[in-house]
């Protein structure tokens, strides 16, 4: 198998002696590694390469080189190697950098950036280029498979088992019943077409048409809290669920975390969070979850999976939460930190055909199966449009389908500007989704348009209503908090959503009917004394990761006073 390239440029001499030097002596012995000293001569060997179809998995490039800017040249390679990583050599001390650097992070120019010169590659660029290349690999070298998943892309199971393993993170593959290599897996482990979708594991074992629980059993993960009384009970792994556990641990609290579905909550589905504090070029959802459980697990967090809470009760000082299977969680002091869910359409057909070509949310695990196809996604939020940058990278065409007259009301603006600079993306603005049509999966979508007028605002002319063909559409309109279970046993808004804190005095300022303690109830406390709500669950959250995150952690200090009164 021949090895893919790094092809790295730079029009300063001692830069590219720096490149000669070091880089073959790190990657060499995997890659090959290309320096020019013209970025004429790198876009020259870049089309050779594309045209004896070689594999390029980084292209490193000068900011300013005088023949082409760097940020010219990275255009250029990205029309040939999509997929290629791209890294800018940027001077230590050069004051357009800020400018640039904004503009082209917008416009999605580069993925990451490092200061040139260095003494040491070890100090900027081994670390800058080796995280790069992971990623890369990921995607295009063979990795370990801890289950290989058979079954077809267009059923709803072989879908939910898929985007349980990709969300939690289990690393896997997935072979198509109807590939080469999933009939040859069928065939060697004596499969029909009754028992799929199927998950092999990496030890032999297979599960054929396995529950969630007796997959996640398999793979070795907690069903059950093993304590019979913990300090804190998190029921929830998103941001603001792993942040009470990494904080309650680390702090010494006898501390359990429950989680129905995975790990990430709806942020760990982002295919990548450009505006998380401290990753300055972004971070998957999925990448920062699993670093947030890891954590948690270090500082001896106890995990449990695939448990939906069913009933929450006072027990004396206890709280005692309840869940599908009849277990318990017994435990001094509780955090809901349950999310929500994504908003339903509502429409027959197309709820008929979700997990065959219907999808709510799950833009990353499904986005590799929709290469050359036409996709929709409704929605016009921040989520939306990272899910539609992302299946843009493999599907034919992008349709973004907003309700309103414009993204910019409901979406970050470097996510606009983003997909204002991504052509195989089109935006459809006062359009939705009215019916979809499919036997065995989505075939196409009856769409409803208003007129727009001339200053962008809706005509009083007839909506029109008109049928695509369609190949997938994926929903994120929105969502809904996911605590139906807490009916009748928490005060809550007219949304849903829990009341925490201030929320819950009256007119007069006192705390709610039934409330036992003489103190008021703390910020985040909900109308049961020693549970508090956390993140997008609670009444009048800001919706924002970093934000969940700091009210996970600001719970575990109200848990502290709470036992220490």
């Amino acid at each position: 198998m021949p090895k893919p390239f790094i092809l790295a440029v730079d029009t300063e001499q001692h830069i590219a002696d720096a490149l000669e030097r070091d880089l073959p002596k790190r990657y060499g012995a995997d890659y090959t590694v290309v320096i020019e000293r013209s970025p004429l001569a790198a876009v020259d060997r870049l089309r050779a390469l594309c045209q004896a179809g070689a594999e390029v998995a980084m292209i490193i490039v000068g900011l300013w080189m005088a023949e082409m800017p760097g940020l010219q040249l990275l255009d250029h390679a990205h029309a040939l190697f999509p997929d290629a990583k791209r890294l800018l050599l940027i001077a230590y001390v050069d004051p357009t950098v800020d400018g640039v650097a904004a503009t082209a992070t917008a416009l999605d120019q580069f993925d990451a950036y490092v200061s040139k010169p260095w003494v040491t590659p070890e100090e900027w660029l081994y670390p800058a280029i080796g995280e790069l290349l992971s990623e890369w690999a990921k995607d295009h070298l063979p990795c370990f498979e801890a289950v290989r998943v058979v079954g077809s892309q267009w059923s709803p199971d072989t879908h939910l088992m898929r985007d349980l393993l990709e969300r939690n993170p289990v690393p896997y593959g997935f072979y198509p019943d109807d590939s080469a290599e999933g009939r040859l897996l069928l065939t060697e482990y004596h499969l029909d077409a009754g028992q799929l979708p199927a998950a092999i594991l990496y030890d032999g074992r297979v599960l054929a048409r396995p529950r969630p629980a007796e997959l996640a059993a398999a793979l070795g993960a907690r069903l059950r809290p093993r304590r019979r009384l913990y300090d804190v009970a998190v029921i929830g792994a998103g941001p603001a669920g792993l942040a009470a556990a990494v904080y309650g641990a680390s702090e010494g609290l006898r501390t359990v975390v429950v989680e129905a579905e995975a790990v990430g909550g709806q942020a760990g589905t982002s295919s990548l969070i450009r505006n998380y504090l401290g990753f300055e070029r972004g971070i998957t959802g999925r990448n920062l979850a699993t670093r947030a459980y890891q954590q948690s697990v270090v500082f001896g967090a106890d995990i449990v999976f695939m448990r939906q809470a069913w009933g929450l009760r006072a027990d004396g000082e206890r709280r005692v939460v309840t869940f599908d299977d009849g277990s318990q969680a017994v435990s001094r002091t509780v955090v809901l930190a349950t999310g929500v869910s994504y908003r339903r359409l509502g429409i027959p057909r197309v709820e008929a055909l979700v997990g065959r070509g219907v999808y709510y949310g799950a833009a990353v695990t499904e986005a590799p199966g929709m290469r050359g196809l036409r996709v929709f996604v409704a929605g016009a939020g921040n989520s939306a449009g990272q899910a539609a940058i992302y299946l843009a990278k493999f599907a034919r065409q992008v349709t973004m389908l907003a309700r309103g007259t414009g993204l910019a009301a409901s979406m970050a603006d470097y996510l606009v500007k983003q997909i204002a600079a991504t052509p195989n993306i089109d935006v459809r603005v006062n359009t939705q989704v009215v019916d979809a049509h499919g036997t065995q999966r989505l075939e196409s979508l009856d769409l409803r348009s208003v007129p727009e007028g001339a200053e962008g605002h809706t005509q009083d002319a007839p909506p029109t209503i008109q049928t695509e063909a369609a190949d997938a559409l994926f929903v994120l309109i929105g969502a809904d908090p996911r605590i139906d279970w807490l009916a009748g046993t928490l005060v809550r808004d007219a949304q849903g959503y829990i009341c925490t804190g201030h929320d819950l005095l009256g007119p007069d300022g006192k705390p709610p009917p039934g409330w036992p303690l003489a103190r008021p109830p703390y910020y985040l406390e909900t109308s049961l004394p020693g549970v508090f709500a956390v993140g997008d669950v609670r009444s009048g959250s800001t919706k924002r990761v970093a934000s969940a995150v700091g009210e996970g952690a600001t719970a575990i200090a109200l848990v502290h006073q709470y036992l220490g009164t």
